[in-house]
Parts: structure tokens; sequence; C-alpha cells
């Protein structure tokens, strides 16, 4: 085996991260994580990078395990927890040699471990991580989509639980946001969101469809009795390692109960205003606007726009030891330390409206109010706005501007409004390149016309060519694009004199707003997105 040596001085040797980046990324990595996780999660390095390094330095080869013959005979030898937890993948035996698929071939515990549990001597290979937990998805739960519901109730090992942990398992893996279970009339597809982008990633058999419905209710506290009303429910459990908040939703339709799992990584889930992919020009706008001492700021784009990771980052960034922050949400996502949260529960009255008038009773300094959904609750927010407090909260509406019609629409006073509000952020969530597979290409001549039409140029743009790291898909992750609107004594004036909303833009425009679709553009130049994703923001504008 290779001399045993330390990953940041492998790092700082290839000159790809620097001795503060290795300090920055001990220091603040989480429990148990390791370095290499640690700096992947900061964006100091990528998979492929960290690889080609190991694979340079300490002379151990990479595979990908795509399309590896694994032999399935060598299983047997690592269960199945150990292979989750640690990331690693039996492949062969040659001889008293058992070749071992690892995502740090530094880690020498675990071949300690195993070369003294099997008596073979343990041979590292080099791959990713998602190229590993897909394949012991794969071959650990072979065949049991196949297999039929022949149980007992208390077998805890029944084909049902396994299936369930399978696409749990494979959720996490593959960063999905939500899992869908659909009932067809012959089968059941498994679908997962991933990206934004729903996929079908199996077909089970029918006759599983009832019990596997059963088992998440039963794990969500719901009515296992109940298949002819919707049912709502939660579930906290640790996957793999990763501790996970999952809310259940079932709904029947004509070939059975569909059930939507949103998972909610507890790990990923309060980012800081720093990772929001804020412009340097709009993150001070915004920076600006979260820091007055009372007044409104809503944030507004359709469902799944990445609103409430604003909402919370910007909590996150308030939340001092002399601030009182209290939020009323439907439901709450996840949970912060230091701040009071409250679940709305329109079963027993406690609407957003009545949330919000009891909670301006527990001297708050800042509120934050999930959704504005009618008058009454925008007329208190707004209220509360004037009385001393920062509110923030969430409105659906296409654009920043949209939002002050929207909200005397409702039936809300102009001037309240106009007197109210600090500022709107507008946001839409894109696909992000991956890292690893980041081609450039020369713009078309269509492409170089919109930059031109936007007040930009561009010699050149990106797109994912496919890898192993985002499973040939070009794309990994999703990054947001923001416009931000400050409402300056300026546009407060417009407002009051009735000035059409195209003035206001034009206005905003000369102050140096950047719009989604600008904003966007300038994310395709620096190389995180690709230009078909923003075109898709623009279409929805």
């Amino acid at each position: 085996m290779a001399a045993r040596k330390r990953l940041g001085d492998l790092l700082q040797e290839a000159d790809l991260v620097t001795a503060d980046q290795v300090n920055d990324a001990l220091e603040n990595k989480r429990g148990g994580q390791k370095l290499g996780d640690a700096l992947l999660e900061r964006g100091y390095i990528t998979e492929r990078q960290l690889i080609e390094v190991l694979e340079f330095q300490l002379g151990i080869p990479h595979v990908s395990l795509y399309q590896y013959p694994i032999d399935e005979q060598v299983l047997g030898y690592v269960p199945k927890e150990v292979a989750q937890q640690n990331s690693i993948m039996p492949l062969k035996k040659r001889d008293n040699v058992l070749v071992l698929a690892m995502k740090d071939p530094m880690d020498y515990y675990i071949i300690d471990d195993l070369e003294m549990a099997t008596g073979l001597s343990i041979s590292p290979v080099i791959a990713e991580k998602d190229d590993i937990l897909y394949a012991i998805n794969k071959y650990y739960f072979k065949n049991e989509a196949e297999w039929t519901v022949e149980y007992t109730g208390d077998d805890d090992e029944a084909p049902v639980v396994r299936l369930l942990d399978q696409f749990l398992n494979s959720g996490i893996q593959l960063r999905a946001s939500d899992i869908h279970i659909d009932p067809q009339e012959t089968d059941v597809r498994i679908r997962y969101r991933i990206d934004g982008r729903l996929q079908t990633e199996t077909i089970i058999q029918k006759q599983m469809q009832n019990a596997l419905t059963a088992r998440i209710k039963i794990l969500a506290d719901m009515d296992i009795t109940q298949t002819r009303l919707p049912q709502d429910g939660r579930i906290k459990m640790t996957i793999g390692g990763t501790p996970v908040d999952m809310r259940i939703s079932c709904l029947p339709t004509v070939h059975g109960e569909k059930v939507v799992i949103r998972i909610l990584d507890l790990n990923r889930a309060i980012m800081q205003l720093s990772e929001l992919n804020f412009s340097q020009n709009n993150h001070t706008k915004y920076r600006q606007l979260i820091t007055q001492p009372s007044g409104l700021v809503l944030l507004t784009g359709p469902t799944g726009s990445g609103k409430s990771s604003t909402l919370y980052a910007s909590l996150n960034y308030l939340n001092k030891e002399h601030v009182n922050i209290i939020t009323v949400e439907d439901p709450v996502e996840y949970q912060l330390t230091g701040i009071n949260q409250v679940q709305v529960n329109s079963a027993v009255g406690l609407t957003f409206a009545n949330g919000l008038r009891s909670i301006l009773r527990q001297d708050p300094n800042i509120i934050m109010v999930g959704e504005i959904r009618d008058q009454e609750t925008a007329e208190i927010a707004i209220r509360a706005s004037l009385t001393g407090h920062l509110v923030f909260s969430t409105l659906h509406t296409n654009s920043a501007i949209d939002t002050v019609p929207r909200l005397i629409d409702m039936g809300v006073e102009p001037y309240l409004v106009v007197s109210a509000l600090n500022g709107v952020v507008a946001q839409r969530l894109v696909r992000a390149i991956c890292r690893d597979c980041k081609t450039e290409r020369e713009p078309t001549k269509m492409e170089k016309e919109i930059f031109a039409k936007n007040g930009l140029d561009a010699d050149c743009i990106y797109y994912g060519n496919g890898c192993s790291s985002c499973h040939q898909r070009g794309y990994r992750g999703r990054l947001a694009v923001h416009e931000v609107l400050p409402v300056d004594d300026t546009i407060k004036s417009m407002l009051l004199d009735n000035q059409s909303m195209a003035t206001i833009q034009n206005y905003a425009k000369e102050q140096g707003m950047l719009f989604l679709m600008q904003d966007g553009l300038e994310k395709v130049k620096t190389g995180l997105t690709t230009m078909e994703e923003i075109m898709q923001v623009s279409i929805s504008l």
C-alpha cells in the first residue's frame, strides 16, 4: 500500500487548494464529516479534481461503476449498512485480494477493519460517491422490485420495508427533492424529481401498491384505514447517515392513492446569504433591505423557486440573541434554533391572519409570514411593518414590479402598500452545469442577439457534456437567478401618482436594476448555467 499521506497535504501539493481553504474546511466541517466532503461542499474543489489527485499521487486507479461488471458473489464480504455508511462497494475477488471501490481510498480505518473481518487483502480503487451509492442500490437491493407481497406484519425485513428503504436511499443519493409513487392501472411508477425535473426511476408490480402505501402511512402516523380522502403527514429519520425530514401527501386517484414524499435534507437545510447565488450588486442591495429596522420585504416567484431557502437564510443571518424572531408558516419546513415557529392549523382556526395577530402580542422584532394569501393577512402584515416591525413574506407574482398591483388587487389601500414596502425580490431556480464536464462553445447568432438586446455580450458560453458525476445529464444541482427591487422614495411617489408599471420599470433600469433575464445571462456568461435554462425563465415572465 502507498505511504499513508494526508489529503490536505496532497491537495496543497497539487496546487488545488490553499492552506487557508483546508483550515477553513477543517474548522467548519460538520461532526464526523470528512475533509474531502467539506472541501467539495464549499466549492474549493470538484469531485473529478479530487479523484485525479488521489489517482496520480497514490497510484490508485479510478473506475467508473456505470457499466462495471460487479461480481455479486463478493457482496457478502461487506454488509449493506457498512457499504452505505462508508461509500464503499466490493467489486470482485482475485485469489486472496478483494477489490473495493472507495470514495476515499485514504480511509485506512475501514480498510484495516475489512481486512480483519474478511481475512482478505483489500485492494482499493477510486470511484465517485454517486457511482458507489448507485451501485449499492442496484446490487444490494437487486430484484426486490420484482417481489410479491408475501410477508407477515411483524417481519421487519419484509420486502415492502426493504423496498421503501431502497427508494428513500436512492432519493437521497440522487439528491431528489420529491419521490412520486404513481399508481397506474396495471403497475406503479416510482418517479424522482431531480434538479426540478421528474424522471421515472423504476416500475413495481401492482400488488405491492397497498402494502407500500400502508407502510408509508404507518411511518407518517396517518390513518391507514382512510383511503378516500387526502392526508398529510411527516416522517423524521436518518437514511444512510443523513438526517432527513420528509413531508408525505396522499391523494386518492382512480387507480389508488398517489403518494408524494418531499425530502428535506437537514444537512443542506439552512444556507448562508453568501450561498444564495446573488450577484455582488444584488447581494449588497438585499442585505440593505433586510437590515432595515422595520418595513415589509417580499419574495415572489412560482412554487418551487427557492423562496423558502432565501427566507430561512435571511432569518438565519438576522438571528441574534437580542432579537425576537417569530414565524407563522404552512408548513414549518425547517426548524431553526432560537426562532419561534408557529404552524398554521386551519382545522382549529389557526390561520395566517389569526397567527399573525397573536404574534404581534409577543413583542417581536422580526416576523416572517409564510405566504400572503388574502386581503386580511396582507393588511395585518402591512400594518405590522408600519408599527416598527421588520416583516418578511412571499407572494405569487411573475416579477418584482408586478407585486404592488397584486397587493392593491387584493384590496389593500395603495397608500398602505407604498408606505410599508421596503423592497421585493423575484427569483427562479435553474439547473447548474456540472463542474466536472463543463464544456465551452461559441454562442449562436440568435444567442448573441439575445445578449445584445439585454446590453451584454459573450464570446463563449458553456454546457455540460455529460459524465459519471452527473449521470450523463450535464447538470448537477440548481442555482437561483434574481431581481432585487428596492422601493425608494422616487418609486413610492410614482406609485402614489398612479404612474404605469412600464415607467417604474424604466426608472428601476436606470438605477442599475438587473432583471431576471439579465441576471440569468450574466450567470450563463460565467459558466454557471446554460442558455436553455435561462430561456425557460424568460418564457415564464
